[in-house]
Parts: structure tokens; sequence; C-alpha cells
């Protein structure tokens, strides 16, 4: 390979002498987004914006700032084009990822192949094949902890055996999704085959004409149809996942995050009427009566709270441990398939929805979860989400690497399950975390006095 050859990332040469290694200089960053992101790295001490082709223009202002929040500023670019961290989008990084050489000290968001866990058909598929592995070498036993996706095949190309599944099952409701669109959009529930013979005769019409698509890839799942409610309304949950290596696998889950709430009280009956059975945010600020002010949203702070008040702790405890066990296993369906690159890290938005048992299940993850505010505290909620991470990649070297917690981070898994350190008194009794995990979704999130603290203790650590 000739000296001047570009080669792939993660094929990065040894022996190399990257150039502007950051030490005490400032950290270069690209942003493709315009929103809440691109506050956040404004307002990052030490960090300068440099130009590129896909960074956001100079003179665009974040959407906060549209909004009535208060916005950062913009700051005087770099001349140098060469950056350290790119917040890219994902269509960039397609295209550009395979013939880039990234330098050992550089970040970017994505893995290469990111969608093997967020497009929904392959989520499913990795996790089926994981499930049959683990039955075969630890026993159907152990197979059951993979009992948190619903029955889901892929049409066109599973067409038969969902109509077999669905001869067994008559008159129950089934969901529709388009495997790779986001948003809610092209969701609908059935309960008749005929109201899905577009995609039959997709699937058997020959592609004679080469200027005919093919057939969109949807998923068909087994609808939930006894959704935990709280006033009388459905709800999912948008959990946010850190995922900074996959060989060895290193998770951190927030504390924060968001309960989505539909704008019309549940029924079975109007299975049409995408406002009483789809939560997502861009689908229930269309309702009629939808309120911008008030919107449909709780804290995580707040449902844990709820739940805790209505069910007691143990049982609360234990519905969230079982998304503990959603996060693990999902990512370990992708664990072998997903190309592991050192420079690249991943913010997952899972999905989770709790039936009327408290059983939580994955409805979906995405690999870029909105992080445009749709009011105040979720303009705050996102800002210290994205702010953390940044403190978790540690770009400025001022952490010790051995941390269980970063402001609203925890250290979930790393080559194995964590196990908290202190107690929390508001999710652990008594303070008892002999055997607790680290896991503390929905728990007081004292993100900025932590903060403080831990780089306080870890400063102290470095002088020694």
């Amino acid at each position: 390979m000739s000296k001047g050859t570009k080669i792939p990332g993660y094929m990065q040469g040894k022996g190399r002498n990257p150039r502007g290694i950051i030490g005490d200089r400032e950290i270069r960053y690209k942003c493709s987004l315009q929103n809440t992101i691109l506050d956040v790295l404004r307002g990052r001490p030490g960090w300068q914006e440099v130009p590129g082709q896909n960074n956001v223009q100079q003179n665009v202002q974040a959407n906060t700032k549209q909004q009535g929040f208060q916005s950062i500023p913009p700051i005087t670019r770099n001349s140098d084009g060469d950056w350290d961290f790119y917040w890219c989008d994902r269509e960039w990084l397609h295209q550009n990822y395979d013939t880039m050489f990234l330098y050992e000290h550089q970040k970017i968001l994505h893995f290469r192949n990111h969608y093997e866990l967020t497009r929904k058909n392959l989520m499913v598929k990795n996790l089926k094949r994981l499930k049959k592995q683990t039955e075969r070498e630890q026993g159907k036993a152990e197979g059951l902890s993979f009992e948190f996706f619903p029955t889901t095949y892929e049409l066109p190309s599973e067409y038969h055996i969902f109509v077999e599944e669905f001869k067994k099952n008559p008159g129950i409701i089934w969901i529709m999704k388009p495997a790779a669109r986001a948003q809610g959009r092209g969701i609908f529930l059935f309960r008749r085959l005929k109201d899905i013979t577009d995609w039959k005769k997709g699937e058997y019409q020959p592609l004679s004409d080469p200027n005919r698509d093919a057939p969109e890839t949807y998923v068909v799942q087994r609808y939930i149809e006894n959704p935990y409610l709280i006033g009388g309304r459905k709800f999912d949950v948008r959990v946010y996942v850190l995922v900074v290596s996959y060989n060895p696998l290193k998770v951190w889950l927030y504390r924060s995050g968001f309960a989505r709430f539909s704008n019309t009280r549940f029924s079975l009956d109007s299975i049409e009427d995408t406002y009483v059975h789809l939560t997502n945010v861009a689908i229930q600020k269309n309702a009629p009566d939808y309120d911008p002010d008030k919107g449909c949203k709780w804290s995580t702070q707040q449902l844990r709270k709820y739940l805790s008040a209505k069910h007691g702790v143990d049982a609360v405890r234990k519905a969230y441990k079982g998304i503990d066990n959603i996060i693990i296993k999902s990512l370990q369906s992708v664990q072998k398939i997903i190309i592991n690159d050192k420079h690249c890290f991943e913010m997952y938005g899972y999905d989770i929805l709790f039936d009327s048992d408290l059983k939580p299940w994955l409805i979906e993850i995405n690999a870029s979860p909105s992080l445009t505010a749709s009011g105040k505290e979720d303009y705050e909620l996102k800002f210290g989400l994205l702010n953390d991470l940044l403190n978790v990649l540690d770009l400025e070297n001022r952490l010790t690497g051995k941390e269980k917690r970063i402001g609203g981070w925890d250290l979930l898994w790393e080559d194995g399950p964590i196990l908290a350190d202190d107690g929390n008194m508001e999710c652990v009794p008594n303070g008892n975390t002999t055997t607790i995990p680290n896991s503390f979704l929905g728990c007081h999130n004292d993100r900025k006095r932590q903060l403080r603290e831990l780089y306080m203790a870890a400063q102290s650590v470095k002088k020694t």
C-alpha cells in the first residue's frame, strides 16, 4: 500500500505518528446537525468549531433560539480543516467511512454498520439468532430471558410463515411497521389479512419491469394489547444508551429520559386511530387537542416515583432490571457483527413499553434519537445528556478511566455486569448495593454536583 493511499479508519496502520494529538491545545470539532448538540459543542470550554462541507452554516442558529431558549452564540471558526471530534449524520458516515483515515485521537459518531441493531427487521433477526444459540448452548430456560420482543415476521420474505401464525390466532391485532422508517411513519394496525394485500402482491409478482421498485420491507408484529395505562393513556419510555466499544462491550445507561404518552385514551375499538396507539411526538403533536405547552411527556424520574408509589419499590426495581436485560441482550446480539472501531461511539435511543403486568417490551432502537427540544425541560434534559456524553468520552483527558458514574451516565456493563458502589436511597432500599447492578434509570440525577466531586477526585489521583 503506497504512502498516500487512504485506508478505512478501522484498518489504521500501527506505528504511524498521528498528527495533532490533543494536549493543551483546543479540541477541534465538526457537527452536521443544527439542534441541541450544536449548542453543547459551542458552549464547551476549550472546544473550537472548524469549517467543513458537512458543518452547519456559520450564521445558522440552533433551533432552540427559535423556540425561545437561550442559545450559545456561534464561535469563530478555525481555518484548519482537521478535527478531533465529529458528530456526523449517518449518510455522511456511509459515504466516507471506508475511504478515510482516522488518527489515534479522533472520535466520530456511529459505528460503520450500526443498522444491524437499528433497522427493525435486522434487530429481530439478530435477537432470534442469539436466542437460538443461547437455547442450544445453555438450555431452553435461559432462552426465556429473550422473551422481551413480540412475535415478529419480515414481509414480504416471511409472508407464508406469518399467514400460518395468523390463522392459529384469529382475532388478535397485528401491527405493520416499515423496517427503515422513523417517527411513526407508515405504521398501521390490522385484524384482517386482506388489509395487507398490497405486500402479498408485491411478493408474488415478478420484477420483470426493471423500473418497478421492489416492495418495501416491513415487519409485522403481534400488537401488545394490554399496555400499562396511566390516566387511561398508553405510553412508552425513551431510554438513552451509550456504547463506546463492542469488543470488549462497554455500555453506559443515562439516568434521565422521558415517557411519551398518547394524546387520546386507549381503546382497542379504534385500531385505525394513530393518536390512540402511537406515542411518537411527531404523531401526537398533530392531534386536534394537542397542547404544545403541556405536551405529552413525563420524566423518567416522575414515572419511577409514580410506579413505585403504586406497586412498591421491589416490583419497580424488578421491572427496571428487565430493561437492563433488554439493553445487554440486544447489544450482545450484534456484538460479533458490528465493525468495532475505537474511534467510534453510538448513542442509542431505546423505546420500551410496559404491559399491564409491568413487564418491559422492546419496541425499537434508534441510532439517531431526536435531539431537537420540544420544550424547556426537554432542552435541559438533552443538553445535560450530551454534555455528559462528552464527559464520558473525555477528550480532555481529565478522568482516570476507572469511573462508574460520570454525570448522569452510569456504567452498566464492561465485559460483564457492573455492581453499584454506593447506595441510592430513592432506588435501593436501605442502601444495600452488594448485589445491585450499577443501573439507576429514573433515579435522582444530581449530575452537576457529581461532576464537581468527580473532577476534584480525579485531579487528586492524577497528582499522586
